[in-house]
């Protein structure tokens, strides 16, 4: 493709972004196609000459398009937000333009100091002490992955990377916990079997005494006590576990403390919202994703550590190919982390932070976190409507219930309810199970979602259960 080939596609493809964005709302928030429908319309094998760009332009349209279920549609309060902005998707472009491979200061020094920058910024923006370096992870799960590994290595002098297990080192965590966790466990080698579920209260939160029990049952058995994981916002129900406590535990038996905080992190912005940080200046990592509710366009992962010594430590390996004589003065990122090559993904949060500055990503959190509460105040005040966990912050568990009705009763009716909401094309939820209950969940974090969008679920519950 020759430049004026490049300005007339890409011109055209920056005008149908620009269109899109301007009528997301005619599209059904969740595809509509059934499985194997996009695969029937591709050819089974890729074609031997080169296309005209406009017939894949046209396909991509045709096929492509119906088949994507719009995670910046005002409607979505699915599982979390995925939000981006047009100034992100601009900063974007210019990271694929410019083809940065940031694996080493030497590689690209812009890429390597803008985000030792920018990850300052955040630091300070979400209330962390000065004390924590930050490097971009791609996701909470490849940070958290980080953050188990380094405690592996912590724990065991750094035996482990050398010679492999010779002890049974046990990890903690909520039983309301991200999946990531258990993946990330048996990635490192723990064995899902060592991972301890820790109970939660009635707020879903992990219980501070059974973890504590949990440790010292661990000691007597002879086991390692290596890693707790503690959640500010799980993925069922924004639970916020007690960190305050929970650090000062893993203090008293020299245990690694990583806080996942990846939604509801960004919240941390707002001064008044930053409550829930409370004791996370005790952790030895912590990780949010501006890829959720920070405008930045997945992926991007900002993960913190105390001590980059132990990170680096546990990942850096040398060949002679990757040696540079600013290696002394640096930070090479390579060696912060699982991949050799790193996106520039430092550019897209310096483009975001720039445009909307601390006020206005702490204005748009306010308006989700007031929606919410909005939308909640409506559920209480209607009797066929339950909310079955605190509401913190954007997101809302509940479920319809009538007078006479059992749980399993209630939990199909609540299914049913589901899929006719989402059956509309206006709104996408998706459901949780709380103690047993089917409930659906409400989570705001779209750029551009209004009262009319919260209010519309509403409705349409009404519609159904009338």
């Amino acid at each position: 493709m020759d430049k004026e080939a490049f300005r007339k596609y890409g011109h055209e493809l920056v005008d149908w972004i620009a269109e899109y964005y301007e009528t997301i709302e005619e599209y059904p928030v969740k595809s509509r196609l059934g499985p194997g429908d996009v695969k029937k319309q591709l050819p089974s094998a890729p074609p031997d000459k080169g296309e005209a760009t406009e017939k894949i332009i046209e396909d991509f349209k045709r096929i492509i398009m119906p088949g994507i279920s719009h995670w910046q549609h005002p409607g979505w309060f699915a599982y979390f937000p995925a939000n981006n902005s047009p100034v992100s998707v601009l900063a974007e472009m210019l990271t694929a333009g410019l083809g940065v491979q940031g694996m080493i200061w030497d590689t690209s020094p812009a890429a390597t100091e803008l985000e030792e920058v920018v990850m300052n910024w955040l630091r300070d923006m979400i209330g962390l002490p000065a004390e924590f370096s930050g490097v971009i992870q791609d996701t909470a799960s490849t940070a958290t992955l980080c953050a188990l590994l380094s405690a592996r290595e912590k724990t065991t002098g750094f035996e482990v990377n050398q010679k492999g297990f010779d002890k049974t080192l046990r990890i903690y965590t909520s039983s309301q916990t991200h999946s990531s966790i258990e993946k990330g466990v048996k990635i490192a080698g723990f064995g899902k079997q060592n991972l301890v579920y820790v109970e939660v209260d009635e707020n879903f939160a992990l219980k501070p005494d059974v973890l504590r029990q949990a440790i010292e049952e661990d000691l007597q058995k002879g086991f390692v006590p290596c890693c707790v994981v503690a959640t500010l916002g799980t993925t069922s129900s924004m639970a916020m576990d007690p960190v305050e406590e929970i650090a000062e535990i893993c203090m008293q038996y020299g245990i690694w403390l990583h806080v996942d905080a990846a939604f509801a992190g960004t919240a941390a912005i707002v001064p008044q919202y930053r409550e829930f940080m409370k004791g996370t200046e005790k952790a030895d990592s912590f990780v949010f994703n501006p890829h959720k509710w920070m405008l930045t366009n997945f992926d991007c992962s900002a993960y913190f550590v105390k001590e980059p010594e132990i990170l680096k430590r546990t990942f850096s390996i040398m060949p002679e190919y990757l040696k540079t004589a600013a290696d002394e003065k640096v930070n090479n990122y390579r060696d912060w982390g699982v991949p050799l090559g790193r996106r520039f993904r430092s550019l897209k949060l310096w483009f975001v932070i720039r445009y909307y500055g601390q006020e206005g990503i702490a204005d748009m959190v306010r308006k989700h976190v007031g929606l919410a509460a909005k939308f909640a105040g409506w559920l209480k005040e209607n009797p066929d409507f339950e909310i079955l966990a605190p509401v913190n912050l954007s997101l809302v568990c509940f479920r319809y219930v009538k007078q006479g009705f059992d749980d399993a009763t209630l939990n199909e009716f609540n299914k049913n309810l589901l899929e006719k909401i989402n059956a509309s094309g206006d709104v996408y939820l998706t459901h949780t199970v709380l103690n047993g209950k089917y409930c659906l969940r409400l989570s705001v974090g779209q750029r551009t979602t209004e009262e009319r969008h919260v209010r519309r679920v509403y409705e349409l519950m009404q519609d159904f259960i009338s």
